[in-house]
């Protein structure tokens, strides 16, 4: 299981298959089935290890919010870790396997007691789940982006700077133009995922229980 991650990591889910596998291995490929039945369950258990990479604290921070930013960052890092990992979580097909239920549960737990009625409180946990899953899918592009062109989303940037000076400048995009002229913020993923996420408990905030 170790090897087949490795290959996602680096490669994308895609090249894993189980001649590749056995290839990686050096073993029959037929050898691998005794030990899966078949790709899709092997990714299962893959995604389940990576899951439980990082173990949620039994004690937790005190406060609910606190405890959202903790589960939410815990599962950006195994994101981040494996990019495939956020294409295979689905919100209306969940993956059933302890790893990934144990983080549903801890982050229900946060949720618990706050005088929020079930359907609520189910909302709120499956919303910071996907928000976290959703901002996560797209590493995986950006990876195989830098591994085709050979250049990181820095030197993209700034290679296209000049251009993209020219078409502000030409006056068609004004509020554009008046934004990037008075900042020098980098749009990295962490940072859209940590301005999200501020913004997404503000909004819970907003809407919990006096």
């Amino acid at each position: 299981m170790a090897t087949a991650t490795s290959i996602a990591d680096t490669e994308g889910l895609a090249a894993v298959t189980m001649r590749r596998l056995a290839t990686e291995l050096d073993v029959a490929t037929m050898s691998i089935y005794r030990h899966v039945r078949s790709k899709d369950q092997l990714v299962f258990l893959m995604a389940d290890a990576a899951f439980g990479e990082d173990v949620l604290p039994a004690d937790p921070p005190h406060g609910w919010r606190a405890q959202l930013e903790l589960v939410c960052r815990v599962q950006w890092t195994s994101y981040r870790r494996h990019p495939w990992l956020a294409h295979i979580v689905s919100l209306t097909r969940p993956l059933l396997s302890v790893n990934a239920l144990a983080h549903t549960e801890w982050t229900m737990r946060a949720l618990d007691g706050l005088g929020l009625d079930p359907a609520t409180q189910l909302h709120m946990a499956t919303t910071v789940a996907n928000y976290v899953r959703g901002t996560a899918t797209n590493l995986e592009r950006e990876a195989q982006a830098e591994q085709d062109t050979g250049i990181t989303d820095d030197e993209w940037m700034r290679a296209r700077g000049p251009a993209l000076t020219e078409m502000l400048a030409a006056g068609a995009f004004p509020i554009m133009s008046s934004v990037a002229g008075r900042s020098n913020v980098n749009l990295d993923l962490g940072s859209l995922f940590e301005f999200g996420l501020a913004r997404l408990l503000d909004g819970f905030a907003a809407v919990m229980p006096k």
